[in-house]
């Protein structure tokens, strides 16, 4: 098993949202509650580091009601792409995507007939109102709108393009994307049906080691819980990437370690008590 031999001594821990720090239900367990709120006091800075909007993200944060203390003020929206401050109630680090790159993106998606999506403020946007829209608006508790000149509508900054649909067209659109964008967006899948097109270079990983270097922490005590391919580089980035055992092949072979048990049977809270608490 890749578990750590000795304690761990960590300053700042990131967790994903989706199949890592929430159930299949997304539900954060009582005890893994308790572990992260006991980390906190400790004075282990703890961020959430989702894909989703910062007010995708809010409902977790009051949920673990860490959020006044010190360790608790930040988190990490859009893959990296924001850090926002809940204490000065503003971005301290934000990055959008091209417009160019938007409009493009966009106009490939609707040529295969997928929808495209971006998000401002509590509001997912789409050209279209498709059931996939709906399940990311669902995912992320967004309300949701139809913009009719949605070409128009890109030429706003928005941190990311999401473009929902079936796998096998997803993973066909993210092999063209990837060459026709190389050196000017990174092109992935969080989910098998959901492909994301950001600003090339910006991830979670330089998002994590940006705030980490604002707070005076150094790379040898960060850490990071993960699952899918948009959790890479922040496993990567961070000293201890530590891969959920129901995360991808892929994830757990990269990851210096693999949690004991998935995450609807408290694989983080399992792995804070026994190698960091």
């Amino acid at each position: 098993m890749k578990i750590p031999k000795n304690h761990l001594d960590v300053k700042i821990i990131a967790f994903d949202l989706d199949d890592t720090l929430l159930t299949d239900e997304r539900k954060i367990s009582p005890r893994t509650l308790a572990a992260i709120q006991k980390a906190c006091e400790k004075g282990i800075y703890i961020v959430l580091c989702s894909g989703r909007a910062e007010n995708g993200i809010l409902p977790y944060v009051r949920e673990m009601n860490i959020a006044g203390s010190e360790y608790g003020r930040y988190i990490v929206s859009f893959n990296g792409a924001s850090i926002f401050d809940l204490h000065l109630r503003n971005q301290i680090f934000s990055n959008t995507v091209d417009i160019d790159v938007l409009k493009f993106v966009y106009r490939e998606a609707r040529s295969r007939g997928m929808p495209s999506i971006v998000y401002k403020n509590n509001t997912i946007y789409s050209w279209e109102d498709s059931e996939w829209a709906q399940m990311d608006a669902k995912l992320c508790n967004l309300d949701f709108e139809v913009v009719p000149d949605f070409e128009k509508f890109l030429e706003d900054n928005y941190p990311k393009m999401l473009v929902p649909s079936e796998p096998e067209k997803v993973s066909e659109l993210k092999e063209f994307l990837q060459v026709k964008l190389a050196g000017k967006a990174d092109v992935f899948t969080s989910k098998p049906y959901f492909l994301e097109v950001m600003t090339h270079g910006v991830s979670k990983g330089k998002a994590i080691l940006e705030l980490a270097d604002k707070l005076g922490i150094s790379r040898k005590e960060t850490m990071a819980f993960g699952d899918s391919m948009n959790d890479e580089s922040m496993l990567h980035d961070c000293e201890y990437g530590v891969a959920m055992s129901n995360g991808l092949d892929y994830i757990k072979e990269i990851c210096p370690f693999v949690t004991r048990f998935d995450n609807n049977n408290d694989g983080i809270a399992d792995f804070l008590e026994e190698f960091v608490l």
